[in-house]
């Protein structure tokens, strides 16, 4: 479960509580640093397929794929991976709509595949990821990147690429914005409702 408010008022217009962590531009920079990141633990990305988990994953996978491409001089792949219905609390929360898969035409099959969303929290979004990657292939590897982690983990699991560690409290909400789905780039925190 992401904590992400969808529902709070305009966070770009400072309501009380309301705390801005990152900014475009420190998503522009951390974004550069994960795919240089990418780049060196992958011997120059020659076998990365990157995944995005909708709904932001799938932006920020896109931006990490331009940026790799933009270094190597090539084309590096990446697409989205729908989890819905790997998503261990289906019966606890209303239905909602089928996303999307999208697999590039290079498939997974070893393959090096970087697992990308927009926030770390309890692990079970990465979770259900990683069983709805094994129905598709066998990657020769699965490596995670978040734009941010919050702890909390009820899972054991990392993330290999982290644009920042951000130390939260249960109550707190992580709300990532991004200019494909919101019409801006920031990273917000707020208390949640009681």
């Amino acid at each position: 479960m992401h904590a992400r408010d969808d529902t709070a008022g305009d966070a770009a217009g400072g309501s009380a509580g309301v705390k801005t962590v990152l900014q475009g531009a420190e998503i522009r920079r951390a974004l550069t640093r994960i795919a240089h990141e990418i780049l060196e633990r992958t011997d120059g990305g020659r076998d990365v397929v990157l995944l995005g988990i909708p709904t932001r994953g799938v932006p920020l996978a896109r931006r990490l794929a331009q940026r790799l491409s933009q270094v190597e001089e090539r084309q590096t792949p990446f697409g989205s991976l729908d989890i819905t219905m790997y998503r261990d609390d289906l019966r606890l929360r209303p239905a909602r709509a089928l996303g999307h898969t999208d697999v590039p035409s290079c498939g997974v099959d070893g393959q090096i595949v970087v697992l990308v969303d927009d926030v770390l929290y309890s692990g079970r979004t990465v979770r259900a990821a990683l069983d709805a990657l094994g129905d598709l292939g066998r990657p020769r590897a699965v490596q995670l990147a978040v734009l941010v982690d919050r702890g909390h983990r009820e899972l054991p699991i990392r993330a290999d690429y982290v644009g920042k560690n951000l130390p939260t409290s249960q109550r707190e909400v992580v709300r990532v914005l991004l200019e494909e789905t919101d019409g801006q780039d920031a990273v917000m925190l707020s208390e949640g409702r009681a």
